[in-house]
């Protein structure tokens, strides 16, 4: 049994296929072996020649790729030069650099191994037949370049855009081929693979000039509203970054509205516009300003109560 479980199947083709490679190199050795005796300084010399002609391929091989890669290197840097003068977006810029040093980078590779004397025909024949596992393997890799196309030619955003994607949110620093790179608020570097950004949702904060701010405050029932809208309204006209009329056509002015009304609240809400720039700091700064003064002018925000009852 153990015997019958050792056997391994053999293809006879793949064995001829070696004995006539063993029988070649053999041949190959044995003329070698043969000129030697017959002719030691002949045999030498074409020896020191074949050396001295693989020497001088190497070298002019390191020459080409050294020369090459510094033209890619100059060549990058006149392309990314050239599109900041023309005030190209930097997301663009980014991916079109790289795109153009991958491509000349591969284009030199294949120069260099030309160069050494292997068959460029037979080198493309083998990545050819092993195109599909390849492929199979860098599909994800893939998907990104194709997103990263789809993102520069719709733009959905741009450096320097805030936005919140895949969970997370930073503003846009990089556009490169297979990913893009936030910078958050906390001071993180997020990395997002272009596939999943230009599949997903995104939400871009900074395209538009204008932002709307809703504060919703509870107040305590009996509250007099046309005091408290009042009172509101002059908290809000005194901060000069709050619209007081629409900007580049958007926004509208102040407003206060009552939004909802339960057994425990009046629920009023605070609606103003202000300058994209503007609506961080107005977004948390005037929150504290609102429960301070509204506090000081008397007005008293409603809690959840629990009422129990004893029978």
């Amino acid at each position: 049994m153990l015997g019958s479980f050792l056997q391994i199947p053999v293809d006879p083709d793949l064995v001829a296929k070696v004995d006539s490679t063993a029988s070649t190199v053999k041949e190959a050795t044995g003329a070698m072996l043969a000129t030697i005796k017959e002719d030691p300084n002949a045999a030498l010399q074409t020896m020191g020649q074949d050396a001295l002609h693989l020497l001088l391929k190497v070298l002019i091989a390191v020459i080409i790729y050294v020369v090459g890669a510094w033209l890619i290197k100059k060549i990058s840097k006149a392309i990314h030069k050239s599109m900041e003068r023309r005030k190209t977006d930097r997301a663009i810029v980014t991916f079109t650099t790289s795109l153009v040093s991958i491509t000349l980078t591969v284009l030199l590779i294949v120069v260099v191994i030309g160069t050494l004397g292997i068959n460029t025909t037979s080198l493309a024949a083998v990545l050819a037949a092993g195109g599909m596992a390849i492929g199979l393997a860098l599909s994800g890799t893939v998907q990104n370049v194709a997103g990263g196309l789809m993102i520069i030619a719709f733009k959905p955003f741009k450096a320097g855009d805030l936005i919140e994607a895949q969970g997370y949110l930073g503003t846009v620093t990089e556009v490169s081929i297979v990913a893009t790179k936030l910078h958050t608020p906390d001071n993180r570097v997020i990395t997002l693979p272009n596939g999943a950004l230009s599949s997903g949702t995104i939400n871009n904060y900074s395209p538009r000039p204008a932002r709307r701010i809703d504060i919703d405050l509870p107040f305590e029932h009996g509250t007099d509203l046309d005091m408290l809208r009042a009172t509101l309204l002059t908290i809000v006209d005194k901060d000069e970054r709050i619209l007081k009329e629409p900007f580049e056509g958007e926004g509208s002015a102040p407003s206060i509205l009552v939004c909802d009304i339960d057994k425990d609240a009046v629920t009023v809400r605070t609606r103003f516009w202000c300058k994209n720039e503007d609506y961080w700091p107005l977004y948390f700064g005037m929150r504290e300003t609102l429960y301070t003064k509204l506090g000081k002018a008397g007005f008293k925000f409603a809690a959840n109560r629990l009422d129990v009852k004893q029978s």
